[in-house]
């Protein structure tokens, strides 16, 4: 199943999303229920959201580790 998921799971206060990924608690909670039409009807508002958050993650995410050391490989 495919996630925005990047493993920095806080809310922004004054948006409602989360600061890693875009989604809501709602949508994060019930992510593995929806079905692929509902999931990738969210992901694609989600760069939209993201650029309305007021702080960006402080840390380099797991994910992000991963995709940089195999790009210096």
């Amino acid at each position: 199943m495919e996630s925005p998921c990047i493993l920095v799971c806080s809310i922004d206060d004054k948006t409602g999303f989360c600061f890693g990924c875009g989604r809501t608690i709602s949508e994060i909670g019930s992510w593995a229920s929806l079905t692929d039409a509902e999931r990738r009807a969210i992901m694609t508002v989600l760069p939209a959201r993201m650029e309305t958050v007021e702080r960006r993650p402080r840390r380099e995410t797991r994910r992000q580790r991963i995709a940089r050391e195999r790009s210096e490989q």
